[in-house]
């Protein structure tokens, strides 16, 4: 029959536990100790209890923040201009689109003669396009809405001008470059 293992191993343990009595007082060190455990848990349990309303309020603060910066955040300097005035976003798409279309015919009437005029204009586009957004500010500031919008307007007209002029100045480039060289083969 097989034998149990725990009653191999006390067999194989037998006349080595310690059996002797302990030591006079070993029962009150034994308390002393105990009760010095427990005083201990309980200073740890005291600062769990004041920080675990501390984290939880940190936490809630956290939460509270992130979802007011999140749900609140300001409107964009468009948006509010188009509260303002709602005509001048439906304006500002046709000038924008208009500008760009004439950008891009710029961009690609670029040679190795036109590559100077059209660095200054981009340069020039970006003082003016500066510009209108001071005046966005400045309408937002509060200011003569009517004379400000006017003024944005007529900036986008003053872009579209400077690229027309631009265009044609390619041409013109463009055209006797085409007249020297019919001179020169013929």
């Amino acid at each position: 029959m097989e034998v149990d293992p725990i009653e191999k191993l006390f067999g194989e343990l037998k006349g080595s536990f310690d059996t002797a009595e302990p030591t006079d007082g070993h029962r009150l060190r034994f308390l002393a100790k105990l009760e010095a455990s427990a005083t201990e848990k309980t200073k740890l349990k005291r600062n769990r209890v004041i920080w675990k309303p501390l984290t939880v309020a940190a936490t809630l603060l956290l939460l509270c923040t992130i979802g007011y910066n999140y749900l609140y955040t300001s409107p964009s300097v468009q948006q509010q201009v188009s509260k303002i005035s709602p005509e001048i976003t439906n304006t500002e798409f046709y000038f924008a689109s208009v500008i760009e279309d004439q950008i891009k015919k710029m961009q690609n009437e670029s040679t190795p003669e036109t590559q100077k005029l059209i660095a200054d204009t981009m340069i020039q586009l970006r003082n003016l396009d500066s510009d209108y957004k001071k005046m966005e500010r400045d309408l937002l500031d509060g200011g003569n809405s009517k004379l400000i919008l006017s003024a944005m307007i007529t900036n986008f007209q003053t872009r579209i001008d400077l690229l027309n002029e631009v265009l044609e100045q390619i041409e013109e480039i463009k055209n006797l470059k085409k007249y020297k060289n019919e001179n020169i083969t013929a």
